[in-house]
């Protein structure tokens, strides 16, 4: 309702002809609903019975039957779809995994009780109040002077003279329009009470949103690390085909063909995600741990990066949760590395030693690397997704710039003579200055 306020959109929006509309068909639906309990209290209650007794029995009978309308849960799952789409209740979907179940059986079987009085009553009177407003004119415009209504006689008169006759029918017509509009509204501030949560559902539907929450980011860290890793290394194979198109066709088609693969790749993992995110649900499909690391640094070494990797201990005493988290820092590492340390000397050591698992990774600082990175201060958003995923494993993150290291990323102040560099590890390179990454992660964080 454009050009109004939102105080006044919430008055007028009740009186619009759909909402109306959908209020009388609520109304009619509670009417419908109390034929059942009416007919077995009547069949429960015979006149030749006491007036005691007949009341006892059409109680009883009336209670019954609408404690059976309102036990199954489905009942209660079509009433609050119902209030919420014909009423606009606003009511969350049930959830009923907590506490007593009867409890809320109880509470729908209560609820029926108003919506079938309020309903008989609201259709009663609204169809009543119809008539009147077709009635009036009808005598009116048909020409006779007199009317009957609830055994009272009512002078029309003919001509202009019973002109006073679309008065009250205008009054019907506002009588039926109000006694649907209250009764909606008693209706809807009585739904939370007897349809919305309880305690202990809200706090269920609390948590299960808070996963859902966590899971959607997860997701979203997840897509971040492989696109990006994606697009760094078909961004780097691009350029390495460019140059190659004229001097080495054949090395430019394998560049080529490595961005195919990888695009591919990084298209089934944008579907299997956004197919996540579209369902809701958590998923079953692998994902990929510290065992897939040799496919990884493949794809890092056919976009022409030189990549050196060393693996100390025994990977497989990693827990899944942990190698999961883990190859996920590897791959966003890389993918920092390539996008602002160039493609040349790359260094990976992987170690899994006295219940830890510690990750370095290293590379030159090139003019590529952000100025907070060259000064030594903290990454962008790739570095902060790694933070933000190795404190979930309750480990450390140290992320920096190291203007003397040597060939394994130490640092080596003392001109390249550390004393434990032995030329094995890429050899030295004292004085170079290198951006570091070191991860360290508990083992014990699966548990």
């Amino acid at each position: 309702m454009p050009g109004y306020g939102p105080a006044v959109e919430k008055l007028i929006r009740p009186l619009s002809c759909g909402a109306g509309f959908r209020h009388w068909v609520y109304a009619a639906l509670g009417a419908a609903l109390s034929l059942p309990p009416l007919t077995a209290a009547l069949l429960f209650a015979p006149p030749r019975w006491s007036a005691g007794l007949r009341v006892l029995g059409f109680v009883c009978a009336f209670a019954v039957v609408t404690v059976a309308m309102g036990a199954p849960l489905p009942a209660r799952r079509a009433s609050v779809r119902l209030a919420n789409g014909l009423l606009g209740a606003g009511l969350p979907a049930p959830v009923d995994t907590t506490g007593p179940r009867w409890v809320n059986r109880l509470r729908t079987a209560v609820w029926l009780v108003p919506h079938m009085v309020l309903g008989g009553m609201v259709t009663a009177v609204s169809c009543l109040a119809v008539f009147g407003a077709v009635a009036f004119p009808s005598v009116w415009l048909g020409g006779e002077e007199r009317m009957t209504v609830f055994g009272l006689s009512l002078w029309i008169g003919e001509g202009w003279r019973g002109a006073w006759a679309l008065l009250p029918a205008v009054g019907c017509l506002a009588l039926a329009a109000g006694v649907t509009l209250g009764g909606a509204v008693l209706l809807r501030r009585l739904a939370p009470v007897l349809l919305g949560h309880r305690p202990g559902e809200r706090l269920a539907a609390a948590e299960e949103r808070m996963n859902l929450l966590a899971q959607r980011n997860r997701l979203a860290q997840e897509l971040h690390d492989s696109i990006g890793h994606t697009l760094t290394a078909s961004t780097i194979q691009a350029a390495v085909a460019v140059e190659l198109m004229d001097s080495d066709p054949a090395g430019a088609r394998r560049a080529l063909n490595s961005i195919e693969e990888t695009s591919r790749a990084a298209m089934d993992d944008l579907d299997h995600v956004l197919g996540m995110l579209r369902e809701e649900r958590p998923s079953t499909v692998p994902r990929p741990t510290l065992a897939d690391l040799d496919a990884l640094v493949e794809r890092v070494r056919g976009a022409g990066a030189q990549l050196a990797v060393q693996v100390q201990g025994d990977l497989a005493r990693v827990p899944t949760t942990v190698s999961r988290e883990a190859y996920r820092v590897v791959q966003e590492g890389l993918t920092n590395a390539l996008r602002h340390g160039g493609k040349a000397g790359i260094r990976l050591r992987t170690t899994v030693r006295g219940g830890w698992l510690e990750l370095e990774l290293t590379n030159p600082v090139g003019s590529g690397t952000p100025p907070r990175q060259r000064n030594g201060g903290q990454g962008g958003q790739g570095v902060q997704g790694i933070e933000d995923r190795v404190r979930l494993m309750r480990g450390t993150t140290h992320a920096g710039v190291l203007e003397n290291s040597c060939g394994d990323g130490r640092d080596c102040s003392n001109g390249g003579d550390c004393g434990h560099c032995d030329g094995s590890w890429g050899g030295r390179d004292a004085g170079e200055a290198r951006w570091r990454l070191l991860v360290r992660i508990p083992l014990r964080s699966a548990s």
